[in-house]
C-alpha cells in the first residue's frame, strides 16, 4: 500500500488456485483493516502476476471488492524500460550481439524488479531476485533490458534436497559458523547457502564479462537476498521492496490511462 510515493505497509498470502474472487476480497480487505487501514481509501491497484490461473478472480476480486480495475503488468504496458529486440548494438568484449527474441515472455516481476533497479540506481545494474526462482537480469545504461540468466531459487534446491534423498531432514536455511560441517544438518546448510555464495559470485562476474560492462551495480531482492548479501561483496545494494517500488513506478507512469479505462 503506498500513499505518495510511500510505502505504508505490506502483506504476504499463498497463491491458492482455488480461491474465489470473494475469498480473495474478502481476505484483502481485512489485512488491510487489521493495518488500521480503511480499503475504501483504495483509489488504484496495479498487479503484476507470474501466476495466470488466479487472474480472472484476483482481478474480478479487485473491481468487485474495491471497485478499480487493476493495471495488470504486461506486453504494451508502459514501463520506462527498452527491451531489445531488433539490432540489438554489440555489447560483449567479442561482439556478442544481446538479444531478447520475445519481450512477452519475460516475466513481469523481473520486469518491475529492473523499472525499480534502473530508476533508483541507474544503469548499468544488474537485479538479482532470490525467490523461487533466482534470477539475474542485467539493464544497461541507456535502460535496455535484454539479458536474463534464471537459476533455481535457494527454498526450491532446499526442498529438493531433502524430498529427494530419504535420510536427509527438512532443515532452516541460514548460514553456519563454518563451511567445516560435522553433522548432518550444518552439512546441508553449507552446502546450500556457501553454494548459493559461489554461485551468485560467479554468475554476477560472467554477467559482467561478458557484457562488457565491468562496472555495473548490483542490487538484490527477495527473501533470502539479505542472507547472501551479507556474505558478499559482489552486491552494492539489497533492498527487499524493490519489487513494490517497481509496481509503484509504473503505475505512476500509466495512471492516466488506467484512470481513463475505469
Amino acid at each position: 500500500v503506498f500513499e505518495d510515493r510511500e510505502l505504508l505497509g505490506k502483506f504476504r498470502m499463498t497463491t491458492m488456485m482455488s480461491r474465489t474472487s470473494d475469498e480473495y476480497g474478502i481476505t484483502l480487505r481485512e489485512l488491510l483493516r487489521n493495518q488500521n487501514m480503511n480499503p475504501d481509501e483504495i483509489d488504484a491497484v496495479i498487479i503484476a502476476s507470474v501466476v495466470p490461473d488466479i487472474m480472472h478472480s484476483f482481478s474480478s476480486a479487485i473491481i468487485k471488492y474495491f471497485g478499480h480495475k487493476p493495471v495488470i503488468v504486461s506486453a504494451g504496458i508502459k514501463t520506462g524500460i527498452r527491451v531489445a529486440t531488433e539490432n540489438p548494438r554489440q555489447t560483449g568484449p567479442d561482439g556478442i550481439k544481446i538479444v531478447t527474441e520475445n519481450p512477452k515472455e519475460i516475466g513481469p516481476d523481473r520486469i518491475v524488479d529492473a523499472v525499480a533497479a534502473y530508476k533508483l540506481y541507474g544503469g548499468p545494474i544488474i537485479v538479482v531476485d532470490f525467490g523461487t526462482a533466482t534470477t539475474f537480469d542485467l539493464v544497461e545504461p541507456d535502460g535496455t533490458f535484454g539479458i536474463g540468466v534464471t537459476a533455481p531459487g535457494i527454498r526450491t534446491s532446499a526442498r529438493a534436497l531433502w524430498g529427494g534423498a530419504a535420510m536427509l531432514p527438512e532443515i532452516e536455511i541460514r548460514k553456519p559458523d563454518t563451511i567445516l560441517a560435522r553433522e548432518t544438518i550444518s552439512s546441508m546448510q553449507a552446502g546450500l547457502v556457501y553454494g548459493y555464495i559461489g554461485q551468485t559470485e560467479y554468475l554476477i562476474r560472467r554477467l559482467k564479462e561478458e557484457s562488457g560492462f565491468t562496472d555495473a551495480k548490483v542490487v538484490a531482492t527477495g527473501g533470502l537476498g539479505n542472507i547472501i548479501y551479507k556474505e558478499t561483496d559482489s552486491i552494492d545494494y539489497y533492498d527487499q521492496n524493490l519489487t513494490l517500488k517497481g509496481l509503484e513506478l509504473i503505475y505512476e507512469k500509466n495512471k492516466k490511462t488506467a484512470r481513463e479505462s475505469v
